[in-house]
């Protein structure tokens, strides 16, 4: 300690070394015993030779902290702002105790003065002198503002000189955002009283290019209005503003002629160059100093409220583009992989700010992002983000989506074509799932290779015409999951307003026309037809096989099949999943897929894939018991499949879990309640099944042909049965399927179907490939036979109605046991030549 020669130390000759003496000398009894407390810490780490002496140096300790407990609870007035002053100045020189010391003559502010405005000068340079240790800045500057506080309005109008030094030092020094924010914004509230033209440097980042034309507006023209505005900006911390911020957001930024530069910061948010950690450190202070890789980000936390205040009041004064960026943005921060590092907040804030834009581009930007984002936050915002837009549109969610596909500029044949030089370069819609680029010569010739001559000559419209093709492939496959989930619900559209969403729409339209659809006539009556049947219907409905007679269903796969459709998901031979008497029995759950052994990542996967909703298994709380839930008719409706590991996984994630009930919900306002069964319509509950059948089939080990080879294994006995058990009414379906297809097969002669299996007669033996698993047995005595299809390879040049991968593999390995004599593989050879015994 150097209390004695502090004296010296203190005069700094700035016309205030009275105040700090003053002080000083006030509080020698508290300099004594912090002297005396910095001796005796000396001895903290000493061996000492004995308990006594141990309990000795405690006692001393603790007498020291009564002491000094005891005199400044007693301190009050001049006695009480000298000890306050004394614990600023002596700080870096004895840190012992010094943060609750701090705390504590804290509370002595009260009680003391009359204060001057050069002891809280004083307080002021003492918190600037501590610039690389941001806890103790912010603590002793909290001090300083709670003493200004203290003073008459002249008093604080002479600090203003020093509170604008301070507020650029603040902005700069590394604080950590629990202690910066609450004191950024005493420090601004107390500069915004004493100059309304001045705006805090900690308000506007100094060193982020995307808050420059903000920053430069408010340097050229600083004005109480643009510093109102920029307050107000830095007042939003919800992802949704109030109504009253947004109305103020306005008539500030137009006081402020400040549409221009909000606009400009959300333009550089969307596409300008991002900071680059390397250079302007981690962009968080969770992030530790030694992270080992460098990386991008936009924004820094400390300036998060005001990068979403300029999204907001972009989006409630911005002109034409506003959608756009806001979209690019969101997908900028809200999808990992991208240029920059993750801003959930931001990414949500501009989300929101999508449906507050009065602009047919929002919508188009909201459907992106949508099929886009897998965040589950980010989904429910955007979720919320469309319901709001379609309630100010006076729809519902489900018309807003529809009506808000993007066109993309296609003709209604869904194709584009552009001129580039001496070649039409087209891209189209081929089918229901294939987009084609392609390039047309003088001489008529297309071809899907593009010719040197436009790459070289054309480069930038030849890569705007790839995006495209990109974007409609996304759009196509987003519309094709969209339709199919209509499926489950009853949805019934006014024909007009069908035609115009549907079977014009240049994407949607490709869909449609593979499809089944039900047509209501002038008297009321239903029929079914493909795309259109002419005649003036009035109402328009997706055909869905359960509401359909057998003959009716019969026919459909016939034309199907006959004609050879193929439909953009399985519709003509969907599945139907009817109530047994088991669950009927059971009343509120089915246990028809339960106590199957499936792969728990795969599982997973396929869950979030078919867009319903999981906990993820594993020793940690609630990952101990599994439940995934999928919506149903237009989200009335909750499906809810349990499911567990096969056994204790520690703290790690379980190889394999055991599927359980499916149990069903219903919505009632913003609660579910659960259902019986029988209550649960009959599309519902087939349409749930079908997905819960889609899980087990694809994840059950009963799919994996070298299961048989593991030797002795507990699952055995469960794979050898699921492998080869009762058909599925997937696996039904397939048969169905089949049955139609292998007579325009060369194999068919050699084919037939047995119960569940497809019979092949080869040369060498006979075989039965189960409808289900796609596994095989061999005749005469049921051996197992493993044959693993290499990638590519299907059923020949054999037309599906409909994408089966299970019904391409049974085809393929149909078509190679059909000549087996041609077979060159050894491994399945020698299981073909293996003695019947």
């Amino acid at each position: 300690m150097r209390y004695d020669p502090f004296a010296a130390e203190a005069r700094k000759d700035d016309g205030l070394d009275d105040v700090r003496f003053a002080a000083l000398g006030r509080s020698q009894w508290l300099l004594d015993l912090l002297r005396r407390r910095h001796a005796e810490s000396q001895g903290d780490g000493t061996l000492w030779k004995d308990d006594r002496e141990l309990e000795a140096h405690l006692r001393r300790r603790q007498e020291i902290e009564d002491e000094i407990h005891r005199r400044l609870t007693a301190c009050a007035g001049a006695d009480a702002g000298a000890a306050v002053l004394s614990v600023a100045l002596v700080a870096d020189l004895d840190d012992v105790g010094f943060w609750e010391l701090l705390r504590r003559v804290r509370s002595l502010v009260p009680v003391a003065g009359p204060w001057t405005p050069g002891q809280v000068v004083v307080l002021l340079q003492r918190a600037c002198e501590f610039p690389r240790n941001g806890y103790w800045f912010a603590e002793m500057l909290d001090t300083a503002l709670t003493v200004a506080d203290r003073l008459d309005p002249g008093g604080r109008r002479e600090l203003l000189p020093w509170l604008r030094h301070v507020d650029g030092r603040f902005a700069r020094a590394d604080v950590p955002i629990g202690y910066r924010r609450p004191v950024t914004r005493r420090l601004s509230a107390l500069l915004e009283n004493l100059d309304e033209d001045y705006i805090p440097e900690g308000l506007l980042p100094v060193c982020e290019a995307w808050a420059a034309p903000l920053r430069d507006l408010t340097a050229a023209s600083p004005t109480a209005g643009l510093s109102r505005f920029v307050r107000h900006l830095v007042s939003l911390s919800a992802p949704r503003p109030s109504q009253k911020w947004r109305r103020t957001c306005v008539s500030l930024a137009d006081e402020a002629s400040a549409r221009d530069a909000v606009a400009a910061c959300l333009r550089a948010l969307a596409g300008d160059d991002p900071l680059c950690s390397a250079e302007r450190g981690a962009h968080a202070d969770w992030i530790p100093d030694e992270h080992s890789h460098h990386y991008h980000y936009l924004v820094h936390q400390n300036h998060g409220d005001i990068a979403r205040g300029i999204v907001w009041a972009a989006a409630l004064t911005g002109g034409p583009g506003t959608a756009a960026r806001l979209g690019a943005l969101a997908l900028r921060v809200g999808t990992p992989g991208g240029d920059v590092h993750e801003d959930l907040k931001l990414a949500g804030a501009a989300i929101n700010a999508l449906a507050a834009v009065d602009d047919p581009g929002a919508l188009e930007s909201l459907w992106r992002l949508q099929g886009k984002t897998k965040n589950r936050a980010l989904r429910k915002q955007i979720d919320t983000a469309l319901r709001t837009a379609a309630e100010r549109r006076g729809i519902t969610p489900a018309q807003l989506a529809e009506r808000s596909v993007p066109a993309h500029g296609l003709r209604p044949d869904g194709s584009v074509e552009r001129t580039l030089g001496a070649h039409t370069v087209r891209v189209a819609i081929e089918d229901a799932a294939s987009v084609r680029l392609t390039c047309t010569g003088a001489d008529g010739r297309a071809s899907r290779t593009v010719p040197a001559a436009v790459k070289e000559g054309f480069p930038d419209e030849l890569k705007e015409l790839k995006a495209l093709a990109k974007e409609v492939r996304g759009v196509l496959s987003s519309e094709r999951a969209r339709i199919e989930g209509l499926m489950s619900d009853d949805r019934v559209w006014p024909y007009g307003e069908w035609c115009e969403h549907y079977r014009d729409h240049p994407i949607t339209g490709a869909l449609v026309r593979g499809l089944i659809w039900e047509f209501q006539d002038q008297d009321g009556g239903w029929h079914a037809a493909l795309a259109d049947s002419g005649g003036g219907p009035v109402q328009v409905r997706l055909w869905h096989p359960i509401r359909a007679t057998t003959g009716e269903v019969r026919a459909w796969r016939e034309r199907i099949a006959g004609e050879r459709i193929r439909q953009p998901f399985k519709q003509a031979f969907r599945e139907i999943y009817l109530l047994t008497p088991a669950e009927k029995e059971t009343g509120t759950y089915s246990n028809r897929f339960a106590a199957h052994i499936v792969r728990y990542r795969r599982l997973y996967a396929l869950f979030k894939e078919r867009g319903w909703r999981a906990n993820f298994l594993s020793g940690h709380g609630g990952g101990r018991e599994g439940e995934a839930c999928g919506e149903f008719g237009g989200g009335r409706w909750r499906a809810c499949f349990f499911h567990d590991p096969v056994s204790e996984a520690g703290w790690g994630t379980p190889e394999y879990a055991t599927t359980d009930q499916v149990r069903f919900e219903r919505g009632h306002g913003r609660r579910r309640r659960e259902t019986p069964l029988a209550d649960v319509p009959p599309v519902v509950f087939s349409e749930a099944m079908r997905d819960v059948d889609l899980f087990v089939a694809v994840t059950s080990i009963a799919a994996d042909p070298r299961w048989s080879d593991r030797g002795a294994d507990r699952y055995a006995a469960y794979w050898r049965a699921a492998t080869f058990g009762e058909l599925t009414a997937n696996a039904e379906v397939r048969r169905a399927a089949l049955e139609r297809i292998l007579p325009r097969t060369k194999i068919a002669g050699r084919c037939s179907i047995d119960g569940r299996y497809l019979v092949v007669r080869g040369e060498l033996r006979t075989y039965k490939i189960h409808l289900g698993s796609a596994n095989i047995l061999m005749e005469p005595d049921d051996s197992y036979l493993c044959v693993v299809r290499a990638g590519g390879g299907g059923g020949g040049s054999v037309h599906l109605p409909f994408e089966d991968e299970r019904l391409s593999l049974i085809l393929s390995k149909a078509f190679l046991l059909a000549a087996d004599h041609r077979i060159t593989d050894a491994a399945i050879l020698t299981q073909i030549r293996r003695p019947v015994t």
